[in-house]
Order: structure tokens, then C-alpha cells, then sequence
């Protein structure tokens, strides 16, 4: 499969649960919970509904927030996910000047099969009459012809609907009165865990925008024009996470679009998005350990994944200045940017992983430029501003303008090393996997060959565990206790996947002892103790890579 086939394949539109996870066999553990929500959808809203929109969570396997700097990362969606049913609503002509939300053009009831989540109705506004002192500023992602109310300080669990909702009515319906959006019934169930670092709110986004996408017909097939692939579905839904006020890389949303069953997903941003696969060793298992510390990375942004986002642009500056290399004075110029541009890679081509592997290498020596006077301590706001040679006025406007931070030191050396090395882990994993695959050899050195490539592979995420906890500081005591524990339980590999500062750890361990590994990491863990099997069954399982998105049209 080519590097850019994933990005242009359509967006797949299932009528059957067997083509929604490859087979019969695959679909049966699946079935009662899809059923149990069309029901409950029809007692609640008396009707079926018509589409059910599917997005996977994911699982890094390495590469953490290296994204947001264009370098390329290995994810594999995971069989957990959100579902969305949902319905148009018929409203009759004389209700189409009510008051109430429900019965404004594309009005939507929003309910959810979890009891702590409150049902929710809410309409858009075209903006030309939203209030003056509604406005959304530029800094807000621009609101374009349509205005959603998005509460970034006290998040909901309807504002990853509203999101989802924002991209395809500003994408979609911007030629006036004579294009409107449905109103709207939705129901929404998940089993990805909230906070887990398995990204449940870019399956959110990614389910509500395909959820009022379908709705609205542009999924048909006399829609074709819109050019809904799965590469601009990647590129919407990344557009409409950041109205929650979380300024993604896109690996979330791409691994939970692009994901295929059989592999894991080498995704890369520059100089453009594509995505091609890389099959894992069959003997190796994958097994995610919650460690029940809740990251919610909208809520900490400031000071974790935002503040991460500002000290890598600002460090490619940095480098970039000290390297020589030509950026513009208000261009937010990546790590990946610069160091193309320092190997005088041309214009819209990538230069390759092996090339990128060498220079990324001879680039880690360099790195010493965004030190304070030779330490490795943290530099001030004005001693950052100052290294980047921009005044003031243009860094905060080029670097501060759009995005919240909190912060009094700034680690631009620690956080560029760990992309500058994280980087190259996904390079030397995704090779090891090629390596292998392709290998023709007999029977018996294959098997070795494999034995050796697991034993490398989890070297890797050992390696990308420390990095993450000492350079790019996204761990926590806990993760760095969980995955001490795994690799005691036999693990070959563990480390924290996702944003960090809590949620998961993916641990790569051999298929011969997934049980017992389980079974001991239940034992040891502190945090489990005392959960009943069904508890710890959500909380700690074995993982196969799974197939991305998708809308399942409901038949009568």
C-alpha cells in the first residue's frame, strides 16, 4: 500500500457489522452493545437511528509529542471507541421560529447512555447574529459563518460534540439561508476511558464530526465532490479539537481515521500528511495498563500540552537562528522544518527515513544552543524572547497570541532533545519491523530474527519512557512506577502512551505470556488493589491493532 493511498481512500459507509471489524468472529463481541444502543435510541428518541458513526481510540506504541513538530509517529487504533447514533429530526415549517434550541435550523438533542452525563440541546447561531460580545477572536480558530457557545474553561462532555459539529458546518454550510443544517437527535456511548492518554476525545471529535457529517448527506454518494477522504477528515477533525482549546499534532486523529487491523500506522505530517503501514511481529502483544490517574489535558494545557507546544516552536527558532537557516520573522517554523531545511531538502519532498535518521543524529550534538550559559536549567520568558532575536512585540504576537501557557522557566534544550531522539526511536522501530517482515530466511532463523526484533522494539519504548519522564517531563510517579512493574512482570517494553502526566502505559510483551503478565501487574500494582475483576478488565487488557473510523448506515 502506497504512502498517500490511506489519506485518499473515502471515508468507508458499512451496512453490516462484519465489514465494521473484518469479520463474523471479530464483530461478535461487539454485537450486543451496538444493538443495546439502537434500542435504547429508539426508546428514547422513538425512532432507529438512521447512521451509527464509529471512532477508535488509540495507542501510541512511540513517538510522544513529536507530532506537533511534523516528525512521524507509530500509533495503532484500539478496539475500544465512541459510537454516535444518530437521526435527523423533523421539524414542521411553523417551528422553525421557536425559541427553543431543538427547533432551530440544525438544533441538536444530545443524550448520553453514561447517567453522569447530562443530556444536552443546543443550536448554532450564523454568526452575523451572534452578539458583539460573543465574538470569536482570530486567536479562536476562526468561527467562519457559524458560532457554537464552547465553554473552554469548564469543558463538558457535549463540547467534543459541539467541536466535532463546528468543522462541518463552516466546511459545509456556508452559501447562505438556502443551505442549513438538520436538526438533530444523538446518543452517544464510548469505552474509551476519559483522561486514559488513549485518546477519547479525538475519537470523540473525530465520531461527531462523521456523526453530522452523515446526517447532513454528505457522505453520499452524489456528494463525491466534497472530497471527504479520510486525509480531510484527518485534517477537520484536528481543526475542530482546537476549539476545546487543545493545539493537536493530528496523530490522535489520524490513527483513529487511517488505522488498519493488521498493522500499526507510520504517520507523518511534512511535508504534507500520509500514512503507511507497519506490521508488527506476530509473536508480540500489546497490553495497556491504566494507571488510573486521570489526564485531562484541556484542563492542564497551560501547563503541560500547550506550554510543550510553545517550547518546541520556540526552540526551533533557537536552533534554527544558531544553525543559520533562513525562517520568516512571524513564521511558527517546526523542528522538522529546520532540519530539512539545514540538509537542504527541497520544497515539498520529504528527504526519507534514512536520510532523516542520519541528519537527525548529527543534529543532537547542536542541540547545546538552547542551554543557559552551558546548564541545562530552564531560561526566563525574557531570556527566551531574547535567544529567539525576535522584540517583544512579535514573539508574543507569533508565540503567545493564540495559545494559554503557564510558566516561569522555559526547558528549551530538555524538550528538544527528547524530540530530537524520540524521532529517531520511530525511525529505528519502524526499520526493525520492515527488517523483519521482509526477511525470506527459513523457518527457524525467522523466529529468531523475530525473538531479536522484540527484544530491540522494547528497548526502544524503554528508552522512550525515560526520555518522556527526564527530558520531556510528561510522566508521573505512577506511570513511572507502572512500567517499572511491567518490565518486572516480563514486559520487554513499557512506557507511557498518549499525552502523559497520568493515563496509560502500553507495555509490548510476548504472546506466550500476556496471562501471566496480567495477572501478576493486578497483583503489584497498588492502585488495583482491592477492584473486582470487572474493574480491573477495563483497567489493564491486551490490545491487537484495529480498524480506523467509519459510519454504519442503520437499515430498517
Amino acid at each position: 500500500m502506497s504512502t498517500l493511498s490511506i489519506a485518499n481512500q473515502p471515508i468507508p459507509v458499512y451496512t453490516n457489522l462484519r465489514d465494521v471489524f473484518g469479520s463474523v468472529k471479530a464483530s461478535l463481541p461487539h454485537a450486543v452493545r451496538w444493538n443495546t444502543l439502537v434500542e435504547e435510541f429508539e426508546k428514547r428518541f422513538g425512532r432507529k437511528p438512521a447512521y451509527i458513526a464509529r471512532a477508535p481510540g488509540r495507542v501510541n506504541l512511540i513517538g510522544e509529542h513529536i507530532d506537533y513538530s511534523l516528525f512521524g509517529v507509530l500509533p495503532a487504533a484500539v478496539d475500544r471507541d465512541i459510537l454516535i447514533a444518530c437521526a435527523p429530526r423533523s421539524v414542521a415549517p411553523e417551528e422553525h421560529h421557536a425559541h427553543l434550541d431543538e427547533h432551530k435550523p440544525g438544533g441538536v438533542i444530545a443524550q448520553n447512555l453514561h447517567p453522569k452525563y447530562t443530556p444536552q440541546i443546543f443550536a448554532p447561531a450564523p454568526k452575523a447574529k451572534v452578539p458583539a460580545t460573543d465574538e470569536i477572536k482570530d486567536s479562536d480558530v476562526h468561527a467562519e459563518s457559524w458560532y457554537l457557545d464552547i465553554n473552554k474553561r469548564e469543558l463538558r462532555w457535549e463540547s467534543y460534540v459541539k467541536a466535532g459539529y463546528y468543522g462541518v458546518l463552516n466546511h459545509h454550510f456556508t452559501g447562505g439561508g438556502s443551505a442549513l443544517p438538520t436538526p438533530v437527535d444523538l446518543l452517544v456511548t464510548g469505552s474509551v476511558p476519559a483522561g486514559s492518554g488513549l485518546s477519547s476525545s479525538a475519537a470523540m471529535v473525530v465520531a461527531s464530526t462523521l456523526a453530522f457529517l452523515a446526517v447532513n448527506g454528505k457522505l453520499e454518494p452524489e456528494n463525491a465532490e466534497s472530497h471527504l477522504d479520510k486525509g480531510t477528515l484527518v485534517k477537520l477533525a484536528v481543526e475542530n479539537e482546537k476549539r476545546v482549546g487543545v493545539n493537536s499534532g493530528g496523530m490522535d486523529q489520524a490513527s483513529s481515521v487511517m488505522s488498519d487491523p493488521s498493522s500499526a500506522l507510520y504517520i507523518t505530517f511534512f511535508p504534507s500528511l500520509t500514512a503507511s503501514t507497519v506490521h508488527l511481529p506476530g509473536s508480540a502483544s500489546f497490553v495497556i495498563a491504566n494507571s488510573l490517574v486521570v489526564s485531562d489535558k484541556v484542563v492542564s494545557a497551560k501547563r503541560h500540552y500547550n506550554l510543550r507546544v510553545v517550547e518546541t516552536l520556540v526552540g526551533a527558532r533557537v536552533l534554527a537562528n544558531a544553525l543559520g537557516v533562513r525562517i520568516g520573522e512571524r513564521e511558527k517554523v517546526t523542528f522538522r522544518e529546520v532540519v530539512g531545511r539545514f540538509a537542504g531538502e527541497e520544497e515539498g519532498v520529504d528527504m526519507g527515513p534514512e536520510e532523516l535518521e542520519r541528519v537527525l543524529q548529527g543534529l543532537e550534538g547542536r542541540l547545546g544552543v538552547l542551554k543557559r550559559d552551558g546548564t541545562e536549567e530552564g531560561v526566563t520568558m525574557e531570556e527566551m524572547i531574547k535567544m529567539s532575536g525576535l522584540s517583544k512585540e512579535v514573539f508574543d504576537e507569533v508565540y503567545l497570541s493564540w495559545v494559554e501557557i503557564e510558566a516561569t522557566h522555559f526547558q528549551l534544550y530538555k524538550r528538544a532533545k527528547h524530540v530530537f531522539t524520540e524521532a529517531r526511536r520511530v525511525l529505528q522501530f519502524r526499520k526493525t519491523c520492515l527488517d523483519v517482515s521482509s526477511s525470506t530466511s527459513s523457518s527457524s532463523s525467522s523466529a529468531s530474527s523475530e525473538a531479536q526484533c522484540i527484544e530491540r522494539l522494547g528497548r526502544l519504548m524503554n528508552e522512550s519512557q525515560q526520555s518522556c519522564n527526564e527530558d520531556f517531563d510528561c510522566s508521573c510517579p505512577e506511570l513511572n512506577e507502572l512500567t517499572r512493574l511491567a518490565r518486572e512482570a516480563g514486559a520487554v517494553g513499557s512506557r507511557l502512551t498518549g499525552a502523559g502526566w497520568g493515563g496509560c502505559t502500553v507495555s509490548l510483551v510476548p504472546e506466550d505470556k500476556v496471562k501471566s503478565f496480567i495477572d501478576q501487574v493486578k497483583k503489584t500494582y497498588p492502585a488495583y488493589q482491592g477492584m473486582n475483576e470487572q474493574q480491573l478488565g477495563e483497567a489493564i487488557f491486551a490490545t491487537k491493532p484495529g480498524s480506523g473510523a467509519c459510519v454504519f448506515k442503520v437499515e430498517d
